[in-house]
């Protein structure tokens, strides 16, 4: 029953692919009708009327979508309550080599983070979508590949041999490719679908080899045999190094996260809060499947090399969100920062795994994948937020947008929740996960190793800062789009969204990101399953973990009461209001703002987000390349006088210079000495064939 569901969301997410086909096909649809009803129907007539056509299609496609999320939601629960495993084979591949298909605690909660977000997508879908011209970007490409990347994602959590996990891995990163590029009539979202493809089946390789080293040491490609696989520590450490290279890439770790900034702004607003939100933990499946399910025993330096590189990807992340001044460009670097925390955190469990501390490798688990629930919650939002602001606003450049809170007042509402759970403010989810990395952090003390107990510590300070940039970051985000007054003529005639199913869908996920903060236990409940299969270790009830209070070493060390934090809010906010409302001097007067005496305040007088990152500018200039240029206009006699200032700036990624520059050179080069070879000299093309016979021939015997 509980493999049925999971088949149910598998179907149904193939399905509404193969429904947006039909979009097109409206003569067809007719000719089924009347082949099949006996009766005419006239409610089908009616939606098969060329203006009701296409809104119907999006519809029927969307619905199946959801579908799909709901049976996915369905079916993670289910696992992960029943704690079973269960296992089929699906005669889908070659006769020899089935396809073997594996359904667990891991899988199941990796389910649960797909089906809901694909469920506020299907919401958000219908509406969003609709503003798109026909002709220029048709519902069938869209549709299709949507529902085939969904599919290709489920398939991956299924996957229980090395076939079909890279058959499913790669109808994921494909049928994504196709949705980045979209609308292909943009430049940028050529080069971006260009870069993410290439990057992709490079992780792709990555990923192949490091099952082929396992598969080198077993007697098969299923995990079974894999899992059985006798390594010494040296290939178990290339084979992590290659499985390392290839998830971080589709997860985007730095420094191979160039491809995410540039492909999560160019695709459609639910397609990026999907690959944002969804993609990138699929990535994290792939890597924690890997290590602490395939692999025979877990190193600790492996964990080392977690943490230093989600420490620097969290940290590089947040200052490079901060430099950006287009909204889903931010929050795409933002994704490369909350990745980076559960790298770290991934990393800490490594570390005392393999120094003998279970339980607290298990709280360190469970504060990763609680992470990556919360990230996929509050990451989901934003983008559907984004594409909610875009829609009515035409803009997606925060420096043009302001005063959208008068404009779209739910959007802000559902808007402000997303930036207070992604900047771990108490009372939202993003607090919990990020309280229990820094509760995992803090039991350094346990540890023998001197290196180790100088090392996490830093860490630690480096998450500490990271999580202050955040909410610097973010404070800018909220602030400058929504607060002040319009700076474009978009933003000034920017009214909420119309469609009912946009607002249930941020509405959604902005109360689900309210109650996880409120009450973290029923997630981590479901959770500790996953850690009693992996690690076989499970936190323990008697550590506090109940509705109300939250202890996951000690309740004397470290514990949180999200309702009591609540009730306490709410008791000082109601203290406050009484104590304003009772003497009339010091009621709150609602007035203009004060414009510092020059007349009225104009859009001018504004912070932009350069100016608001000024001061970060100056004391992290070495994390960026700042190109800075102030240029003036002369006027007046002998030039004295400046009619105008010209500001520029652009700040690149290291990375570009540093690592991906100097392979273009060198492929480059390369390609110029292998073109050496192409003499267009037929003698010399058979001399070729002849030499490369007789190696073969020489290899073979």
């Amino acid at each position: 029953m509980i493999l049925l569901l999971a088949y149910c969301a598998v179907l149904f997410s193939f399905t509404s692919g193969l429904l947006a086909l039909l979009s097109n096909q409206q003569q067809f649809l007719l000719a089924l009708q009347h082949r099949f009803l006996k009766t005419p129907s006239a409610f089908i007539d009616h939606c098969l009327e060329e203006h009701h056509y296409p809104n119907f299609l999006r519809q029927v496609v969307f619905i199946a979508l959801g579908l799909s999320g709901g049976f996915a939601v369905l079916a993670g629960l289910s696992v992960l309550i029943s704690n079973t495993v269960v296992t089929d084979q699906i005669g889908l591949g070659l006769p020899w080599l089935p396809w073997h298909i594996r359904f667990d605690a891991l899988s199941g909660f990796f389910f649960l983070i797909i089906g809901i977000a694909v469920g506020a997508v299907s919401l958000y879908g219908p509406g969003y979508v609709h503003h798109y011209k026909e002709k220029d970007h048709p519902f069938a490409v869209l549709g299709l590949f949507t529902g085939l990347f969904v599919t290709g994602m489920l398939l991956v959590l299924l996957a229980d041999d090395a076939f079909v996990f890279m058959i499913a891995w790669e109808l994921m990163s494909v049928a994504s490719y196709f949705l980045v590029a979209f609308q292909h009539e943009n430049s940028a979202n050529r080069r971006a679908a260009f870069l993410y493809l290439l990057m992709a089946e490079v992780g792709a390789l990555a990923i192949i080899l490091a099952f082929g080293v396992l598969a080198s040491f077993s007697d098969g490609f299923t995990f079974d045999a894999l899992r059985h696989a006798q390594l010494s520590t040296t290939w178990a450490s290339i084979a992590f190094g290659l499985a390392v290279l290839g998830f971080g890439m589709k997860a985007g770790i730095v420094p191979i996260h160039v491809w995410l900034p540039e492909a999560h702004p160019v695709a459609p607003s639910h397609i990026s809060a999907l690959m944002s939100g969804v993609m990138l933990k699929v990535a994290i499946y792939g890597l924690i499947r890997f290590s602490f399910d395939l692999l025979d025993k877990i190193q600790w330096q492996w964990g080392v090399v977690l943490l230093v590189i989600g420490t620097i990807s969290a940290l590089g992340g947040i200052l490079y969100a901060m430099m950006q001044p287009n909204l889903k460009r931010l929050l795409a670097y933002s994704s490369v920062e909350n990745i980076g925390i559960i790298f770290m955190v991934l990393g800490l469990a490594m570390i005392f795994l393999d120094n003998g501390h279970p339980e607290l490798a298990a709280l360190g688990f469970l504060a990763a994948l609680f992470h990556a629930f919360n990230h996929a919650l509050f990451k989901n939002l934003l983008f559907l937020g984004a594409g909610m602001i875009h829609q009515q606003t035409h803009e997606l450049n925060i420096d043009m947008l302001g005063g959208l809170i008068k404009k779209m007042p739910q959007t802000s509402m559902v808007f402000l929740v997303g930036c207070m759970s992604i900047s771990s403010l108490p009372l939202f989810n993003g607090f919990v996960s990020e309280w229990l990395a820094f509760q995992t952090a803090l039991q350094v003390d346990v540890l023998d190793n001197g290196v180790l107990r100088s090392l996490i510590p830093v860490s630690a300070a480096a998450l500490a800062l990271t999580a202050a940039l955040a909410a610097a970051c973010f404070v800018k985000v909220f602030g400058l789009t929504f607060l002040g007054v319009p700076r474009s003529r978009h933003s000034e005639k920017a009214h909420e969204v119309k469609d009912k199913g946009m607002i249930a869908a941020t509405t959604l996920l902005a109360g689900m990101c309210f109650l996880v903060g409120i009450f973290p236990s029923v997630i981590i409940r479901l959770i500790n399953r996953v850690t009693g299969q992996l690690l076989n270790q499970t936190l323990a009830n008697n550590n506090g973990l109940s509705w109300l209070w939250l202890a996951p070493v000690a309740p004397e060390q470290a514990s949180y009461s999200p309702p009591l934090v609540l009730i306490g809010a709410l008791i000082a906010g109601c203290v406050c209001y009484w104590y304003l409302r009772r003497d009339p001097d010091k009621a709150i007067r609602i007035g203009e703002t004060w414009d510092c005496g020059f007349g009225g305040l104009t859009p001018r007088m504004q912070y932009t987000s350069s100016a608001f990152t000024m001061p970060f500018r100056r004391i992290f200039a070495k994390a960026w390349i700042i190109d800075e240029q102030v240029n003036k206009d002369m006027q007046g006699a002998m030039d004295q006088d400046v009619a105008a200032v010209h500001y520029a700036l652009h700040i690149q990624d290291h990375s570009w210079p540093w690592v991906y520059q100097p392979l273009e050179r060198g492929v480059n080069n390369l390609s110029k000495q292998v073109g050496r070879i192409q003499t267009g000299n037929i003698r010399t093309y058979l001399g070729y064939s002849f030499v490369t016979l007789l190696v073969l021939l020489w290899v073979i015997s």
